[in-house]
């Protein structure tokens, strides 16, 4: 008997502030301080709107990971 693990996939698409707090489960004024404190993942802005790159994002939580390991 086999287990299957379930894995929530990245969108194909940039992130906004609040699909990226959906994603990790915080909330979205989360999201903002680690951008104010630099501590997220890499933000970038098309003009007024912030967006996150989906690969960037993927990069962070694995940093996490391996930092809580």
């Amino acid at each position: 008997m086999c287990c299957s693990v379930s894995v929530r996939r990245l969108p194909e698409r940039y992130l906004t502030p609040v699909d990226l707090a959906d994603l990790l489960g915080v909330p979205v004024e989360t999201v903002y301080q680690w951008r104010r404190k630099h501590t997220g993942p890499r933000g970038f802005r098309v003009g007024r709107h912030l967006r996150y790159d989906p690969e960037d994002v993927r990069a962070w939580v694995s940093s996490q990971i391996e930092d809580s390991a």
